[in-house]
């Protein structure tokens, strides 16, 4: 009866995250054509702030329990599914068009240079000859520091945008598809839809997956960094289906630098050190792949094709297959 009672939470996660992602994207798109804001823009910030709130939600509830290998575990899977998985599906039903004065020089640069901090930050034992690996509360102010270098990048970029847009023809700007008001309270309905539902889907999810005996780094990399993944596959979807590109690669690139500096900062900062147990270099391997991957591909003509986003789904599917055939070894 007990798992019965999680399956249906699960479904109600699940049609609480579509819904709220579908109110999502439309607010967020039409606020951006209020303001006169590239769409790049609101995705990495309210869209990638707003949908990794469960992972930081999940952190700060796994390090308050002790349970650290869940907190580093939220991180490093969500990035890989972010990229690998998300990415690779919204390519797939949509190229995806990448601005190469911005996306590839300046912000996927920005999220590889995070990644290896966060890599350099972990490997005690392989860099520095350390007897366990540590992630110190001295490490977490270093990611929330690269945190602030990101806000003053969005800072200064608003401020271009906004000089950009006085200038513009009005004829290029897209009409807002909803009122102010309707748009922004379109915003906090999916960002509550979105919120609530992923925390139905993990919580259900995680209930099922310990009653049949898993690991708590598989849980970690597979059930935890899935469903809190949730929000930012849905939206990244929807955004794929409506041509919303710049809001979908925006709100993956600003998703992934908030795990690292926010989710995993953030708590190590206020509660103090943690100690990774269980984590294997291919689990990092594939974490810094995936971002390298995402920046090459970009750079190549500044798109995502159809056969790229294939390629990322099959390391996406190899690498979870080996962790999960590891698992039942």
């Amino acid at each position: 009866m007990e798992i019965v009672l999680q399956i249906l939470l699960l479904i109600v996660g699940f049609v609480l995250l579509i819904k709220g992602a579908d109110l999502l994207i439309d607010g967020a798109s039409s606020t951006a054509s209020h303001f006169k804001v590239s769409k790049l823009l609101i995705g990495l910030t309210i869209l990638a702030f707003g949908t990794s709130a469960p992972e930081l939600a999940v952190s700060i509830s796994s390090l308050i329990s002790g349970n650290t290998d869940m907190l580093i575990g939220n991180v490093i899977g969500s990035n890989i599914i972010n990229i690998l998985l998300l990415v690779g599906i919204a390519a797939i039903i949509h190229p995806i068009r990448v601005k190469k004065n911005t996306t590839v020089k300046k912000e996927l640069p920005l999220l590889i240079l995070i990644s290896a901090v966060f890599i350099v930050l972990l490997l005690d034992m392989s860099l520095a000859d350390a007897e366990t690996n540590l992630i110190t509360r001295g490490d977490g102010l270093i990611c929330l520091l690269f945190f602030c270098i990101f806000l003053y990048y969005i800072i200064n970029m608003t401020r271009k945008n906004h000089k950009a847009s006085a200038t513009k023809d009005k004829t290029e700007v897209e009409p807002p598809k909803h009122k102010l008001g309707i748009s922004i309270l379109l915003i906090f309905i999916g960002l509550a839809g979105v919120a609530g539902g992923s925390e139905l889907v993990v919580s259900s999810a995680s209930n099922i997956a310990t009653s049949i005996g898993i690991s708590e780094r598989i849980i970690a990399l597979t059930v935890v960094a899935l469903g809190t993944s949730l929000p930012e596959l849905v939206t990244t979807i929807s955004a794929a289906r409506k041509g919303e590109t710049e809001l979908l690669i925006g709100n993956i690139v600003g998703s992934n630098i908030f795990n690292i500096c926010i989710v995993l900062g953030l708590p190590v900062a206020i509660f103090g050190s943690v100690t990774p147990e269980s984590f294997q270099i291919i689990d990092i391997a594939v974490f810094m792949l995936a971002t390298i991957v995402l920046w090459l591909f970009a750079r190549i003509d500044q798109r995502i094709s159809r056969l790229e986003g294939t390629i990322m789904v099959l390391i996406f599917l190899a690498y979870y297959g080996y962790i999960i055939y590891g698992a039942l070894a």
